[in-house]
Formats: structure tokens, sequence, C-alpha cells
């Protein structure tokens, strides 16, 4: 019964706003802890399209994304004793997911092409902080995603794990096993990188 919930992705793609606040976040750890498969399905379709962002930021296809949606999910559910009480029982989660997007990162070396789906609204105004250039707001989600997705593997992921997951150069050094000061020079050079990518994108729009 523990992976039911998992087997259901495509319909619960967009049924976060869909679901009732049923249980608090101590009911929800409970419930977990017991294996409860309501609770276990609750907690997916209440997270399954908040996840699914951060998973399509880190894998190169959206059949990769899903996959690594629900062995984080996975994780989730077997190893909620884990979970210590600091913090958002949420925030948790989402360091499961992003965990689980590295380990998967660190054994796949496929640099296929990402199907897109529209993954976050927000996606320019958080990059206009971090990248000066006025060309970002005339692009569309697809292509900055797409710009994204063309920069080396170790970039993308000191990118996305400063700017998206909001990580500092000591934590991102501890998760890749690098220097800060060598997560620091990533991230400047995948800034660069991007600035470069979105100027070329819009000259190919006029």
């Amino acid at each position: 019964m523990l992976l039911r919930c998992i087997k259901t992705v495509q319909y619960y793609w967009h049924c976060k706003n869909d679901v009732a606040q049923e249980y608090t976040e101590h009911e929800l750890i409970e419930g977990c802890k017991r294996q409860q498969p309501k609770v276990q399905e609750y907690l997916y379709k209440r997270y399954y399209s908040d996840f699914m962002k951060v998973c399509m930021r880190y894998a190169p296809t959206v059949h990769d994304a899903e996959q690594w949606l629900n062995d984080g999910f996975y994780k989730v559910f077997t190893k909620v004793g884990m979970f210590d009480g600091k913090g958002s029982f949420e925030g948790w989660m989402k360091r499961v997911l992003v965990n689980t997007c590295l380990d998967q990162l660190r054994l796949s070396k496929k640099q296929s092409a990402l199907q897109f789906k529209e993954v976050e609204e927000n996606t320019v105004s958080v990059l206009s902080v971090h990248i000066q250039n006025d060309a970002l707001q005339s692009l569309c989600f697809k292509e900055i995603i797409s710009a994204l997705q063309q920069l080396p593997e170790t970039y993308r992921t000191v990118f996305n794990l400063h700017v998206f997951d909001g990580l500092g150069h000591k934590e991102i050094a501890a998760q890749l096993n690098i220097k800060e000061g060598t997560s620091h020079w990533y991230l400047n050079k995948a800034r660069e990188m991007m600035k470069e990518k979105i100027s070329q994108q819009t000259l190919k729009n006029k």
C-alpha cells in the first residue's frame, strides 16, 4: 500500500488546489510513520505540484523529473522518522527531494533535451534579481528554461541550488563535495553564461 498513491502521477498533476486541509503537520508526520495510505495519498496530492517544480529544474527530461519525484516521495514515506522537528516538515521534505535529484545527477550524466511544462510562475522575477539583463523580460518561460538547461551540469546545479533553492555556498560546497570558492566561481560563470544565452535568444527572436 505504501506506493499506491505514487502510481497515480498523471491524475494528481493539477490536484494541489483541490486538496482539503484535513490534517495538521503532526498528523501527517504520525500518519506517514504508521504508513497510513490515506495520509500518504493526501501528502502526495498536496505537494505533487510544488515538488515537481523542484525536480523539473534539475532533471534533463520530464520523464526523469517524474521518476525522481516518486523516488523522493518514497524516501519521505520511508524515512519520515528522521525528521527531527527542527524547521517545517515541508522544508524537510523539500530537502529530501533536492538531495534525491542531486543523487540522480551523480548517477546519471544524461544530457537529453528537456520537454517543457510551465514550472514556476515567478521564475522571471527570481532570475531578474540574479541576472541583470533587460532582455530577460522579453523571453517566454520556455526560452528561459531552455537557456538554463544549456548550462553544463555542474554550473546549472550550483545555479539552481543558490538561486531557486536558497542555499549558501557553504551548503552547496558540502552537497557537491567542492570548495566554497569553487561554488562562487561556478555561480559567477553560470550567471555570465545565462546573460549571454538570453541575449543570443533575444537576437534570434527579432
